[in-house]
């Protein structure tokens, strides 16, 4: 889409870098959110792009490991029961990354589905399509998330109604924005990491 193309962003301090657009701004330091998480937010369409670290999931295999971390999100969001998974593309084994001279096996899964979503109790809940991608770096004992959300359905008593609008979400191209799945396809093909310091590696 014009003028919403991917441009590098810089993730923990820039130690990791991920492409995608501008229009999503930095709230991380605004909510608070934990030092293993990074938060874009773009507030005129209520799309947020999340990067997370997290301890390996040893006893997660790691085909279909992102369909797992999916219900565990629906789970932590008291939405199990309204979860529909559209999609599970099983997962990658890649061989791009090196502790310096030491390769380093990157497992990648990824899936999308509808949940209903929200924090001011069920009947606020909007319907948001999920995109989440689990990167695996077994190396450094690392799960990364990256997980993209894309309203569906506004609820008009949710926090975003007041900035997004209620109702139906408006499609991407319509508002001359790049569709969410193209975010999140941009963002878990372009992750690098350039300091593997941040997760306490020292080989």
């Amino acid at each position: 889409m014009s003028g919403d193309f991917c441009t590098q962003r810089n993730l923990f301090g820039g130690a990791v870098v991920s492409n995608f657009p501008l229009r999503f701004e930095d709230v991380s330091n605004i909510r608070q959110v934990p030092d293993h998480q990074e938060v874009f937010v773009d507030p005129t369409r209520g799309e947020s792009l999340i990067f997370e670290l997290l301890d390996l999931k040893t006893d997660v295999a790691d085909h279909g490991s992102a369909t797992w971390f999916l219900r565990d999100l629906a789970n932590e969001q008291d939405a199990e029961g309204t979860m529909k998974c559209l999609s599970s593309r099983g997962y990658l084994r890649l061989v791009d990354y090196d502790f310096e001279t030491i390769q380093q096996h990157k497992y990648r899964s990824w899936t999308n589905g509808a949940i209903s979503k929200g924090r001011q109790g069920r009947e606020a809940h909007n319907l948001v399509k999920v995109y989440l991608a689990n990167l695996r770096l077994k190396d450094a004992a690392t799960d990364v998330l990256v997980t993209a959300y894309e309203p569906m359905l506004i609820n008009p008593l949710s926090e975003s109604a007041a900035t997004v609008g209620a109702g139906l979400a408006v499609p991407a191209a319509q508002s001359g924005r790049l569709p969410m799945a193209e975010v999140f396809k941009s963002a878990v093909s372009s992750f690098k990491v350039n300091d593997w310091s941040l997760f306490g590696a020292s080989l």
